[in-house]
């Protein structure tokens, strides 16, 4: 196996390997989709986009799209060819935002640089410059940092509204209960918060989806990928999902330290936002609780143990 594929299925893929005996056992269940549709790549060498020598490197990381690093030309690029079938509940999967984002926070290095975006019979794409490093994987000072940065931009984007304060949330997580149809569905709407927190009036840009797998970080700092499912909302969502234990568990491989999250809170140093974090922390872990009972009865079996840790800290 090369080795650049190896790295990829190691520290982008966002999953526990120990149910496979090796990682060919794993590359032989993943999709046969070494290159885009050839009348995909056709129009992006038309346009100039790419050359006619350009290479198409899969990345395993995402967990929805294909998604392509382009090597060559002038400067290594990423392609993303959206196509999902399954409606997910929790996690927006849509182009034209992440095409927003990009343009509008590329030129305050949050985001890689968008080249361009059109329509394809499978599904919508964007093309944008391959941010350089490695998934995040330790360090929660600068996580914090840079979502706190995120948080204060004055700076205006059309994207949906996101969940503010319990009523929203509790809205939210029933419709994914809704969704679900095993007996643990009925376990979970037993523990739900009782604690009720208002909604704030200080929303901001949130990214939605910062999970270990979709900050890079490398010697300049760190960039966010991924702008798929942002929102105007309560910060505290960024801040919930970072240190979810299900998603540090599903894409870092563990969840982090009490030490590690009490760093994150003090180093993003907005006192009135992580109290507020704390109130709603049961909100947050309940939504994820549902959210991974829902991909466990969608085939996703890695969610097992992430809905383990997110019942654990409900107790």
């Amino acid at each position: 196996m090369p080795y650049d594929l190896e790295l990829d299925l190691r520290a982008k893929a966002g999953q526990s390997f120990a149910r496979f005996d090796s990682l060919t056992e794993l590359v032989n269940l993943l999709p046969d989709q070494t290159a885009p549709p050839r009348d995909l790549f056709d129009h992006l060498r038309s346009t100039g986009l790419v050359d006619a020598n350009a290479r198409f490197q899969t990345l395993y990381g995402g967990r929805t799209n294909q998604v392509w690093k382009v090597l060559g030309g002038d400067g290594d690029k990423v392609l993303k060819l959206y196509r999902s079938k399954l409606r997910n509940p929790l996690f927006r999967n849509d182009a034209e935002l992440e095409a927003r984002c990009l343009n509008a926070l590329e030129p305050m290095g949050f985001a890689p640089r968008l080249r361009a975006t059109g329509k394809h019979d499978n599904g919508l794409w964007v093309f944008y410059d391959h941010a350089p490093g490695s998934p995040w994987q330790s360090g929660t000072t600068c996580v914090a940092e840079l979502l706190r940065k995120l948080h204060m931009l004055d700076i205006s984007i059309e994207v949906p509204a996101g969940c503010n304060g319990s009523a929203d949330l509790a809205h939210q997580t029933q419709q994914i209960l809704n969704m679900c149809l095993s007996d643990q569905k009925a376990q979970l709407a037993r523990m739900r918060p009782d604690s009720p927190v208002p909604a704030t009036n200080h929303t901001c840009l949130v990214h939605g989806d910062p999970v270990a797998g979709n900050i890079l970080v490398d010697a300049t700092g760190l960039t966010l990928i991924d702008w798929q499912c942002p929102a105007r909302g309560d910060p505290c969502e960024d801040i919930a999902l970072f240190l979810s234990p299900a998603m540090q568990q599903l894409y870092r491989g563990a969840p982090l330290r009490a030490a590690e999250e009490a760093q994150f809170l003090s180093a993003y140093d907005r006192p009135e936002i992580t109290h507020r974090y704390r109130e709603l922390q049961k909100w947050y872990a309940w939504r994820m609780a549902a959210y991974c009972l829902w991909r466990v009865e969608n085939g996703a079996t890695d969610y097992s143990a992430a809905l383990d840790l997110e019942i654990a800290a409900l107790g």
